[in-house]
């Protein structure tokens, strides 16, 4: 992103609304801590199968693109970028098929709780700051993450093993923005650098992604961890038993009197 002086810049729960109000000039935030605000952008955090944060970046800047979310009408998108494939990590107990999951506590919130619940597990809702303690104590049994987690937030110091659920990963997807006034009151050839760096820090951004996934997965076998891979056959049940979940978003799309349907297979066919 350019900076300009007097510029400022905030990350946060409430920071969009920050950005709306002129608190800040710029934020960035997860579009999951809103739920309900950005119908349209929610799609991208569902379980679709993400490969990896690059996918999932440039697939969250193309919905937007598409289909331009109304809720982010009130500021300026900068870009947005999305970690790589959310998958499924356990303490003691190795999930090597869907059964095995059946009810394990396992940390995870918003959609993430409800493909836990479609998974058979039970979700425990929590911020990641608290789940190495909580792994730690017992009081939930896994959690749904990205494997940067894993050196990141150290959580490979508690995790074993990590069954690789790639027909069901999800992303959670943030928002970088600026605040309109600030936008509308810049120079246009200030504006048009802003908009080429953008563009640039859509690929570092994914690709910064992939980089630190790669360092958590290091970390993991360093650590012990074993990777679970599943058959073919396997993650089509995986699949299939996340499916609801997807149901459920474009049913509730429908009452908004939103196409959910066609936001999703625009998703997937991005995948393929």
């Amino acid at each position: 992103m350019v900076y300009y002086p007097g510029q400022t810049l905030t990350k946060g729960k409430n920071c969009y609304d920050g950005v709306v109000n002129g608190l800040s000039d710029l934020g960035m935030s997860v579009l999951g801590y809103t739920r309900g605000r950005f119908p349209i952008m929610e799609a991208v955090d569902l379980p679709l199968g993400y490969t990896n944060g690059t996918v999932a970046t440039k697939i969250c800047n193309a919905v937007y693109n598409k289909f331009k979310d109304p809720g982010f009408n009130d500021t300026q998108v900068m870009y947005f970028t999305a970690h790589g494939p959310g998958i499924l990590f356990t303490k003691k107990k190795p999930v090597r098929k869907l059964e095995d999951l059946k009810g394990l506590k396992i940390r995870g919130h918003g959609t993430t709780a409800a493909l836990i619940k479609a998974l058979g597990g039970t979700p425990v809702a929590m911020p990641m700051p608290e789940l190495y303690q909580a792994l730690q104590k017992g009081v939930v049994e896994g959690a749904f993450y990205p494997m940067e987690v894993n050196k990141g937030w150290k959580m490979a110091d508690q995790v074993k093993f990590c069954t690789m659920s790639l027909s069901c990963a999800y992303t959670t997807s943030f928002f970088v923005v600026m605040n309109k006034k600030k936008w509308d009151a810049l120079p246009d050839d200030v504006k048009k650098t802003i908009e080429e760096i953008n563009k640039e820090w859509i690929v570092k951004h994914g690709e910064a992604w992939d980089s630190s996934d790669a360092e958590g997965k290091k970390y993991f076998l360093k650590k012990g961890g074993e990777i679970i891979t599943l058959s073919k056959d396997e993650l089509a049940r995986w699949k299939k038993a996340s499916k609801p979940v997807i149901d459920n978003y474009i049913a509730k799309m429908k009452k908004k009197g939103v196409n959910g349907k066609e936001i999703v297979d625009y998703i997937e066919s991005l995948l393929k």
